[in-house]
């Protein structure tokens, strides 16, 4: 596919990043195009791999999830990684898993209901994977910050 991405699309892209219950003939009517403009960049943007979906975004606080914690994650061997993932992926306070360079072979993001949920997924879900040789606990105290990339003109 040879679709550059235009100054439209990128305008198209920040107001749904904006806002993605927003509906099309709103944006298009901002734009000074129509509504069939609208739905026809978004399909070339998801078909080239540029838009992945749309998100509904949950306050995990709301729901009793009080904890937010960072975990760096030592494996016994870099090659013991793909299976690591596989067992992490069953792990469900796991929102967020990164292979990292650094001193941690794998970084973690998951929420938890309280220290002590976060003690268990701890003892009893990743620090017992195999290749699992240690872990280090971050505790977030506030998300300051939280956003997607700037779309730049």
């Amino acid at each position: 596919m040879n679709y550059q991405i235009d100054n439209l699309d990128k305008e198209i892209l920040k107001a749904l990043m904006l806002d993605v219950q927003q509906p099309y003939t709103e944006i298009a009517k901002t734009l000074g195009v129509s509504g069939g403009t609208i739905h026809v960049r978004m399909r070339k943007l998801t078909e080239m791999g540029v838009v992945t979906g749309a998100e509904l975004k949950v306050d995990p606080v709301a729901l009793g999830y009080d904890i937010c914690a960072f975990i760096g994650v030592f494996l016994e061997k870099g090659s013991e990684y793909r299976e690591a993932v596989e067992q992490m992926r069953q792990v469900p306070e796991i929102i967020e898993l990164h292979y990292t360079t650094g001193s941690y072979s794998m970084f973690v993001k998951m929420i938890c209901r309280d220290t002590k949920h976060l003690r268990e997924v701890l003892n009893e879900k990743i620090q017992v994977l195999p290749g699992v040789q240690r872990t280090e606990t971050f505790i977030s105290l506030e998300e300051s910050i939280s956003r997607q990339i700037t779309i730049e003109p």
